[in-house]
């Protein structure tokens, strides 16, 4: 890997390298895109039927759209056990984890009549979607319903693409049913994404659209925000590690190499204060790069995207992972809850050597739907926050209306709303 001194310039060209992976930059897109939810929004079910056909190479129409309780009773013969084992216990951790983040209704009343709260109310209907064909990966079919069921959603509706044999593969079904999907349909891409925020005859229309994809489906995701909710625009994956002289390099460079084995455009950063760390980091890398199957993956996401920056100081490391606001942030250092409290960036972070990404990927519960592509500024993992609305709730008595509703009235004419005032006023007309 490049081994680079961190300072300004390279702060700045790394930061503009980084943003070229975004998905907004693939406008030449857009348009196919916009076609093909054009014709699912007006011809429906034949539209998905001749996409699907077209893309996928798949027979698929209104009698066999839909997964049957017989395909899942396969997918279950057909699935390793010890696979399903392990879903089971990823799903526990997983459940526990989010059911910590429910949130509930409120009211407080006041002596005088007032009355003020908020509720809570699951979205009815969701679409989660899952990739298929080489990307087969029923972790995410567990992060992104686990939440959805904790948030108490009555329905939840699972897209993803059949194999050229009209079916869905075993272990996603496995892992869809585990978590409790409520109905599993045979269409991916963008004109799955069309099927579920405008309803087909066969497919239902959602509130709420979440699910990694390829561009094709994250642009989709963009264009028919509005119809319907969406999570995020998910870019490619990324991994930013903090280490110092204390770190383990084996430990980091195999952590930097779980990220960028995800395709081409992954980020794998080191930023370090130690140069004797760094050299053996870039070492480490090339040893795993003979013996890892992605390698030729790896080595294109490094070339791209991968870098080992050697900082000053502590400060200026944990300045740059700021900037950044990496989707995983890892701190292997010496002190590192001391690192972790001056972060304020990052998706998920992960603290001490032996708590590798993977284990945010798979295991450990919390979600693995995580901002991309510096957005970690400002969005959140996916979670039950994602799967409820709330409505405010007000509630005044005529005293308590009475007490203040001449300041009500004076700030709406100072608006030039004198229906507002109004509306106030005749409550008190005959006083």
């Amino acid at each position: 890997m490049r081994i680079l001194r961190l300072d300004n310039r390279t702060k700045q060209n790394i930061l503009e390298d980084l943003l070229k992976r975004s998905p907004n930059n693939y406008g030449e897109y857009e348009q196919g895109v916009a076609e093909i939810l054009d014709r699912v929004k007006k011809e429906k079910d034949q539209a998905i039927f001749d996409y699907t056909r077209k893309f996928d190479k798949a027979d698929i129409c209104a009698d066999n759209i839909r997964v049957t309780e017989a395909e899942i009773e396969e997918a279950y013969r057909l699935a390793d056990p010890a696979l399903v084992e392990i879903i089971r216990k990823a799903l526990k951790n997983i459940r526990s984890y989010h059911e910590k983040q429910r949130q509930f209704s409120w009211f407080d009343s006041q002596p005088d009549g007032t009355i003020l709260g908020q509720k809570v109310t699951p979205l009815h209907r969701v679409g989660v979607y899952v990739p298929g064909g080489k990307a087969v990966y029923p972790s995410s079919v567990l992060m992104n319903i686990v939440p959805a069921k904790v948030a108490g959603v009555e329905e939840i509706i699972m897209t993803t693409p059949p194999g050229k044999d009209g079916k869905v593969t075993p272990n996603t079904l496995v892992a869809a049913h585990e978590a409790g999907a409520t109905a599993i349909y045979k269409v991916g891409g963008a004109q799955a994404i069309g099927a579920l925020a405008y309803g087909t005859e066969s497919v239902p229309k959602v509130d709420k659209i979440v699910g990694p994809g390829n561009i094709y489906v994250a642009l989709a995701k963009k264009a028919v925000y509005g119809h319907v909710s969406i999570d995020a625009i998910a870019g490619p994956s990324e991994i930013l590690v903090i280490a110092d002289e204390t770190a383990n390099p084996r430990y980091v460079a195999a952590d930097l190499l779980s990220q960028a084995e995800h395709d081409e455009l992954a980020s794998a950063i080191l930023v370090t204060t130690s140069d004797e760390l760094a050299q053996k980091v870039s070492d480490q890398v090339d040893g795993f790069l003979k013996e890892l199957s992605r390698s030729e993956i790896i080595r294109k996401s490094l070339d791209n995207y991968g870098y080992i920056l050697v900082a000053d100081t502590m400060e200026d490391a944990i300045d740059i992972a700021n900037e950044i606001a990496s989707e995983h942030l890892e701190i292997q250092t010496k002190n590192p809850y001391d690192v972790m409290t001056r972060i304020r960036n990052a998706g998920a972070i992960f603290i001490g050597e032996y708590s590798s990404e993977p284990l945010g990927d798979y295991f450990a519960g919390p979600n693995h739907v995580l901002p991309t592509n510096g957005t970690a500024k400002f969005f959140s993992p996916l979670s039950v926050d994602d799967f409820i609305k709330k409505s405010s709730i007000i509630a005044y008595s005529k005293d308590a209306l009475g007490t203040i509703h001449k300041d009500i009235e004076a700030f709406a004419e100072a608006e030039q709303l004198t229906a507002h005032a109004n509306s106030i006023k005749v409550r008190f007309e005959n006083e």
